[in-house]
C-alpha cells in the first residue's frame, strides 16, 4: 500500500520490494536468531522485545481473536510480524504500530504491499490510543510489550471507543490482576477498571521458553469481551477508585471525603452508602467488586 496519514497523524510507510519472510522462520528460534542478526538487531529490554516463537501459542491467540473479514484490528508492538501476518490474513483491516524504527523497516519490507495492512512507526501512547481508536477499531490483538502493557490497558478501559474484543499476551502478574476477585492479593485498580467494561478470562498461561529471548517472567493470553459496547463510565468513577486504591489499606469512609472528587462528602455519608449496598461500612478499596464500586460512585454522586 502507498504512503498516507496514519490514524495517529504519523506517516504510514509505503512498500519496498523484498522477499517475504516465511511463517516458519518466525516460529523457529534458530531462524529468528538468524533474522535478528541479518537485521543487526539486539532485542531491547527497555522496549520489552521478547519475540513469540511458539506456533501453538500463536494459534491460540488467533483463534481467540475470532477474526472476520469485516474486522478492523489494532496491533501494538508487532515486532518481527509473526502475529501481523496472521491478523492481516484473517481481518479486513489491520493497523500495526511499532516503536522500533529497525523493526518497522523490516515490517515494511516484508509485509508493506499487503492490502488492508497499515504499518505505523511510533509509540502508541505518544500517538494517542484515543486517536487510533477513533479511526475505527473492533479488536485489539497483540503481544503487548511488558513495559507498557498496564498503561495501554488502563487507557483502553477509560476510552469511550473501546474495542469490542481484546486478546493480548501480557505478563502473568498483570493477567492475574485483570481477572482477580475482590479481597485477593492481586485485586486492584486495574481489576476494577477492567471488570467494569469487560468480561475478563485468562485463556492460556505461557512458559518463558515460548519467547526469544526468554523473559524472566511467565506470560498469559488474556481474552476480554466488552460487556456493553459503547458504554461510557463517568470520569469520577476513575478518579474516585484511583484515589481509594492509592490508600488501599485505609477505610473508604476516611479516604473518599479527602479525595475531593465529589464535593461535601462526609465519613457518615460514605458509611451509609456502603451499608445501602450491603457492604461493610468499614470496607477498604480492595473489598468492593467493580459493580459495587460503580453503584457506590452513582450513589454518592
Amino acid at each position: 500500500m502507498g504512503s498516507g496519514p496514519s490514524p495517529g497523524g504519523r506517516r504510514v510507510s509505503g512498500p519496498r520490494p523484498a522477499p517475504r519472510v516465511p511463517r516458519a522462520e518466525l516460529t523457529s528460534p534458530v531462524r529468528v536468531r538468524a533474522l535478528l542478526r541479518r537485521l543487526a538487531l539486539v532485542p531491547s529490554k527497555t522496549l520489552g522485545q521478547n519475540f513469540l516463537i511458539d506456533r501453538n501459542i500463536l494459534d491460540i491467540i488467533v483463534r481467540a481473536a475470532e477474526l472476520r473479514a469485516s474486522d478492523r484490528v489494532l496491533e501494538i508492538g508487532p515486532g518481527l510480524g509473526v502475529l501481523t501476518e496472521r491478523l492481516s490474513a484473517g481481518a479486513g483491516h489491520v493497523v500495526a504500530v511499532e516503536k522500533d524504527a529497525r523493526l518497522h523497516r523490516h515490517l515494511v519490507r516484508t509485509y508493506g504491499s499487503r492490502t488492508g495492512l497499515a504499518l505505523v512507526h511510533g509509540d502508541a501512547l505518544r500517538i494517542g490510543l484515543h486517536a487510533l481508536l477513533r479511526a475505527g477499531v473492533d479488536k485489539l490483538v497483540a503481544n503487548l510489550p511488558y513495559v507498557v502493557a498496564s498503561r495501554i490497558l488502563a487507557e483502553l478501559f477509560k476510552s469511550e471507543m473501546r474495542p469490542a474484543r481484546i486478546v493480548v499476551t501480557i505478563q502473568e502478574e498483570v493477567a492475574d490482576r485483570l481477572a482477580a476477585l475482590p479481597g485477593t492479593k492481586s485485586y486492584g485498580l486495574l481489576s476494577v477498571w477492567a471488570q467494569a467494561v469487560y468480561d475478563v478470562a485468562v485463556r492460556q498461561r505461557i512458559s518463558a521458553t515460548c519467547f526469544y529471548p526468554a523473559p524472566n517472567v511467565r506470560s498469559a493470553v488474556v481474552v476480554m469481551a466488552a460487556l456493553e459496547p459503547g458504554r461510557v463510565l463517568p470520569e469520577r468513577f476513575h478518579a474516585m477508585t484511583k484515589a481509594a486504591f492509592a490508600r488501599r489499606r485505609k477505610q473508604l469512609a476516611g479516604t473518599l471525603p479527602r479525595a475531593n472528587v465529589i464535593g461535601a462528602l462526609t465519613p457518615e455519608r460514605v458509611r451509609a452508602e456502603l451499608e445501602r449496598l450491603g457492604a461493610d461500612p468499614r470496607a477498604r478499596a480492595e473489598q468492593l467488586s467493580s459493580e459495587q464500586w460503580q453503584r457506590l460512585v452513582r450513589g454518592l454522586a
